[in-house]
């Protein structure tokens, strides 16, 4: 990993992503599914029902970007992935319903550690923005329940494709007017910082669940187990 100090000093920029780093994406969708699944006599772990949930919306995204014929829209992946699950559980289900569960990710509350955190980096003079697989209006429906307010919000429909295509990096990139080399991204997923790391960010990766980052040429500069050690360590007190 890169020396801090060094990393410190030449980073203007941290670029954030939302679903599962800066929001907590898993107990988040958990608390809002809970009820409606125990309503609906689906006696399952609701944990696993998001599991799938999020797993299968992914595989989508990526089977979306792969395939190169236009980008699909966040929200409609997401439909998709929440009415697969809701057939693999043999619940029955509205289209209205789908859209509820799917609307409760622009409710989702960041982990206790982030607005903290966010508020040292940026009392240590760094610029903060968000680069997310969201779409632009959903991304700023949860801005009220972020409670941050970030510099700059990048969806990845203004590149047209979902992460960790290239093209969405090189989106935010240019939208800041900062050169790659001073954006440091920030993930609690790998895939996301093989990505950034792949086109030249720098990275840092957000560990909260002790996990192996994997053999890949795309480590990250900087693991950290929170937000707060990712302040504390860029920003001297």
């Amino acid at each position: 990993m890169e020396n801090v100090d060094a990393l410190a000093r030449e980073i203007k920029v941290l670029v954030f992503d939302q679903y599962g780093t800066v929001v907590d994406m898993q107990q988040g969708l958990v608390d809002a599914v809970s009820t409606f699944l125990k309503d609906k006599g689906w006696d399952g772990e609701p944990h696993r029902f998001v599991t799938w949930w999020r797993r299968t919306h992914y595989e989508n995204s990526m089977i979306d970007a792969l395939c190169d014929r236009g980008h699909t829209p966040y929200r409609q992946i997401g439909h998709r992935a929440v009415s697969f699950v809701m057939d693999r559980c043999e619940i029955s289900y509205s289209q209205d319903e789908v859209c509820w569960l799917v609307s409760q990710i622009e409710k989702l509350k960041p982990f206790p550690d982030v607005v903290e955190a966010l508020q040292k980096l940026r009392d240590g003079g760094y610029k903060l923005a968000i680069l997310s697989n969201g779409d632009r209006d959903m991304l700023e429906a949860a801005k009220p329940h972020i409670g941050f307010p970030f510099d700059h919000t990048t969806s990845v429909q203004d590149a047209g494709y979902f992460k960790p295509h290239w093209k969405t990096y090189a989106t935010v990139e240019e939208q800041l007017n900062v050169d790659r080399s001073s954006c440091l991204f920030v993930a609690n997923h790998a895939f996301d910082c093989h990505g950034a790391k792949s086109y030249g960010m720098r990275t840092a990766f957000i560990d909260r669940r002790k996990r192996p980052f994997g053999e890949t040429p795309h480590q990250p500069d900087l693991i950290v187990s929170n937000f707060k050690e990712l302040a504390d360590a860029l920003v001297s007190d």
